[in-house]
C-alpha cells in the first residue's frame, strides 16, 4: 500500500505547478515544441515587429536599436548560409541553433525595452522633433518590412553617433546648441532622413 502522506505531496507539486504564471513556465516568445522553418520565420516576424514598437514608444534608444537588430541581420546570414549548405533547407540541427540564438535575442530585447534607459518621444526643440520623426519613420520601416535588420542596424547606428553629438554640445554650452551646431545638427538630420527614404524604398526587404 502506497504511503498516503507520498500521494497528497504529489497532488500538491501538480497543483503549485499549475498555479504558475505563464513567464515562470516559458521565455518570452519560446516555445517548447520542435523547431520548424515556419516557426522560425514566425519568431523574426514577431521579433521585427517588437523592435518596431519599442523604437517607436521610445522603449529602445536609437543605440539599443542598432546593436539588437544587427544581431538580428547577423542572424539572418547565418541563416541563409545555412541554407546555401544544404540545397535551401534547414536541418534539425540548424533549426535548434537558431531557436536559441532567436531566444537570446528576445531575452535581450525584453531587458532594453524594459530598462532605464529610453529614446525622448516629446522633445521640446527642433532638433528633437527631427529624430522623433525620424524614430517613427524607422519604427514604420521595420514593422512594415521595409527596412532590413542591417538597414535598420546602420541608420540606428547613425541616429546614435547624432544623439551622443548633441549631447556633448549641449554639455559644452550649458544645455544648449549654438546657431552654428543647431545648423550642422540640421544638416546630417537632413542627410539621415534622405537615407531613411531611398532604404525604405529600394528593393531590400525584410523576409519572414
Amino acid at each position: 500500500m502506497k504511503n498516503p502522506t507520498w500521494k497528497i505531496a504529489c497532488v500538491a507539486a501538480a497543483l503549485a505547478a499549475s498555479l504558475l504564471p505563464a513567464t515562470a513556465q516559458t521565455t518570452d516568445n519560446t516555445t517548447s515544441s520542435a523547431p520548424t522553418s515556419k516557426t522560425i520565420n514566425q519568431r523574426k516576424e514577431n521579433q521585427q515587429d517588437r523592435l518596431g514598437q519599442g523604437i517607436q514608444s521610445g522603449q529602445l534608444t536609437a543605440g539599443e536599436a542598432s546593436k539588437l537588430e544587427t544581431k538580428e541581420s547577423d542572424l539572418n546570414k547565418e541563416e541563409r548560409l545555412m541554407r546555401s549548405e544544404d540545397n535551401g533547407k534547414l536541418t534539425s540541427t540548424d533549426k535548434k541553433a537558431l531557436t536559441q540564438q532567436q531566444n537570446q535575442l528576445s531575452n535581450q530585447i525584453y531587458k532594453d525595452k524594459h530598462n532605464a534607459n529610453v529614446q525622448n518621444t516629446d522633445p521640446s526643440s527642433k532638433v528633437g522633433e527631427h529624430a522623433e520623426n525620424q524614430q517613427d519613420r524607422i519604427a514604420q520601416g521595420v514593422k512594415s518590412g521595409q527596412l532590413t535588420a542591417g538597414e535598420t542596424a546602420r541608420l540606428e547606428g547613425k541616429e546614435s553617433n547624432l544623439n551622443r553629438e548633441v549631447t556633448a554640445d549641449r554639455k559644452a554650452n550649458g544645455g544648449h546648441l549654438t546657431q552654428a551646431e543647431k545648423a550642422e545638427v540640421n544638416r546630417q538630420q537632413n542627410k539621415l532622413s534622405g537615407q531613411i527614404y531611398k532604404d525604405k524604398h529600394n528593393s531590400f526587404r525584410q523576409k519572414p
